[in-house]
């Protein structure tokens, strides 16, 4: 017997918060991209062309995480697409976000994730160029807006925090990878 002041289930707010999200995440490879003109330059050949950004082994207890969908635009930078557009020069990244605990400290500790890429071979190479140079200047950011003192400093303390979010992510890996459910 149920209870008559009992709610109907509420709608999930993924499917309205996660194209906001990836809006706003490909604003700031945008803003990367566009701060270093080779990276650019380099990706105006591949106008045309899109790239999936899937995260493999996503835990079914999370909300979903769809596929980010990214098509290169003539200007060499990414817009994104809310389907897979067909043709050639695709290509296809896999992240291991089997354990989003991990990927986060990684992330913020500077380790790149595990990924499997398939897909145009050329695209790939260029893909592998930008993770490996491109690289945000928070610092430089901040500054035009609370000014070239505090943005250092926050920095400081930023570079700091990455420091020792890097030994928590050393020290518990032994213990995140034998853990049940982790994969391994």
């Amino acid at each position: 017997m149920s209870a008559p002041w009992s709610l109907p289930p509420l709608p999930s707010l993924t499917p309205l918060l996660m194209p906001a999200l990836q809006d706003r995440l490909v604003l700031l490879i945008n803003h990367v991209v566009s701060r270093e003109p080779i990276a650019a330059q380099r990706l105006r050949p591949l106008a045309g062309r899109a790239l999936v950004v899937h995260l493999a082994g996503w835990p079914s207890l999370l909300p979903s995480a769809p596929d980010l969908v990214l098509g290169v635009t003539p200007a060499g930078l990414f817009e994104r697409l809310d389907t897979v557009p067909g043709g050639p020069g695709g290509l296809r990244i896999e992240i291991d976000a089997s354990n989003p605990a991990r990927l986060a400290l990684g992330a913020l500790s500077g380790d790149a994730p595990t990924v499997s890429v398939q897909g145009d071979a050329a695209f790939a190479g260029e893909m592998h160029w930008l993770m490996d140079n491109l690289r945000w200047d928070i610092e430089d950011d901040l500054a035009g807006i609370v000014g070239p003192l505090a943005a250092r400093q926050l920095g400081q303390f930023g570079r700091a925090l990455r420091r020792s979010l890097s030994g928590v992510a050393q020290r518990f890996a032994p213990s995140m990878s034998s853990a049940p459910g982790s994969g391994a």
